[in-house]
């Protein structure tokens, strides 16, 4: 009898729903969200960062994500990196650090998902190239595009253009790179994205991101440093050797045991390590940061003089120094520099193929771009180049021009 009565409540337990985690007292709560531009019902099943989360998921331009490049482009191998896969890993490690310090895990995820969401194809070589050609009519900036993609960009709601993400979803993806002081011109593209949204004075601008932001943009700098790592020593730019000396890297590969072991478990191992080693420095200096300004509310992360959530200022020397050697050995490779500059002349191109000639995007944006004011047709294009995987863009150009370039 007994035994029967405790698989019956084991089994009660079971059916249960989970509780929700305790949320430190500065976390940002579910419960007490500012809400949504556009009214909507409440989910019975999912709390709002939830929801958010799964709208970002679901979204097109998340999928788009799989062909778009890190820094290898894809065709160039199975293995490497993508942005999707850099952002699944993003908010991997986002998750971790939001668990560790009583964040609200769902938050930090949705951010760490969408934060990459409007980069163009080929990566920064795409970036640059579309900053070029929008030199002139206000500018082109990943984030901003981003911000653009989950409040505008994405229609597939019967009410609504974009997501229509929670106020602090969209404070957190605004503030990816920190609070918005003066009136510096790198952020005119946010600037315009958060007005055209009708969002100017709600996203607390000026002052820190919420704790579950800051962890996705820490988790954004544990993630590329440690992957792009890996995949240059995958592709042969680095050897293990070559690190013995660089900062953060060097003292694990000095470390890790090699003779016997196949070179790609070591270098899984030695990347593991830096990945565990960077979540504990944060994890360890935050808890003191937040313990020595006594933070009891969201309002008290917000309004701090900088960041509480981040790195030990030693172990940021150390990762400033593996992204020197990084943009030295890897970036500015010259197999890496001959692809990106191919690529950024396809961006190129195109922008200024479909600005002439708006007719031969699909017809909903040679639409917009026909009916736009010349000063906004050049945004429309930038829009519609910027959503473009690797492989459309490529398509594209072949479809339009006679010659392009060969990106290996």
């Amino acid at each position: 009898m007994a035994a029967s009565t405790a698989k019956q409540s084991a089994a009660e337990a079971a059916r249960q729903p989970s509780l929700p985690r305790p949320l430190a007292a500065y976390a940002t709560r579910a419960e007490l969200s500012a809400g949504r531009v556009h009214s909507e019902p409440a989910c019975p099943m999912r709390t709002p960062f939830q929801r958010d989360r799964d709208r970002i998921v679901h979204a097109t331009a998340f999928r788009r994500l799989t062909y778009k490049t890190q820094v290898f482009v894809i065709h160039e191998g199975d293995h490497y990196r993508s942005r999707l896969t850099h952002s699944l890993e993003v908010a991997q490690i986002a998750r971790a650090i939001a668990r560790l310090l009583g964040l609200d895990e769902d938050l930090a995820e949705a951010l760490a998902l969408a934060h990459d969401l409007g980069h163009p194809p080929f990566g920064h070589a795409g970036e640059r190239a579309l900053a070029a050609a929008m030199a002139a009519h206000g500018g082109f900036d990943h984030n901003a595009q981003s911000f653009k993609v989950v409040t505008r960009l994405e229609r597939k709601y019967a009410s609504f253009d974009g997501l229509n993400l929670t106020l602090e979803t969209l404070e957190g993806l605004a503030k990816h790179n920190g609070p918005l002081h003066g009136h510096d011109g790198r952020q005119g593209p946010l600037r315009q994205a958060i007005a055209e949204a009708g969002l100017t004075g709600r996203l607390h601008l000026t002052l820190c991101a919420p704790p579950e932001a800051q962890a996705a943009a820490i988790a954004d700098d544990i993630a590329y440093n440690s992957h792009d790592l890996d995949d240059g020593l995958r592709a042969g730019l680095l050897g293990l050797d070559d690190l013995a000396d660089v900062p953060l890297a060097g003292p694990f590969v000095r470390q890790m045991p090699r003779q016997g072991v196949e070179t790609q478990r070591v270098i899984y191992e030695i990347i593991r390590r830096i990945i565990t080693a960077m979540i504990d420095d944060v994890v360890r200096s935050s808890r003191v940061r937040l313990a020595v300004l006594g933070c009891q509310s969201l309002d008290d992360v917000r309004g701090a003089a900088e960041p509480v959530i981040a790195l030990s200022l030693e172990r940021r020397a150390d990762v400033e120094g593996l992204q020197d050697y990084l943009f030295a050995n890897v970036y500015r490779h010259p197999r890496v520099m001959a692809v990106m500059a191919a690529a950024e002349t396809i961006v190129h191109r195109l922008f200024e193929r479909y600005l002439r000639e708006p007719a031969l995007m699909p017809a909903p944006w040679a639409a917009a771009a026909e009916t736009a004011s010349e000063a906004a047709r050049a945004g429309v294009v930038a829009d519609f180049v910027a959503g473009m995987t690797d492989r459309y863009a490529i398509k594209e150009h072949r479809r339009l021009f006679d010659a392009t370039p060969d990106l290996r």
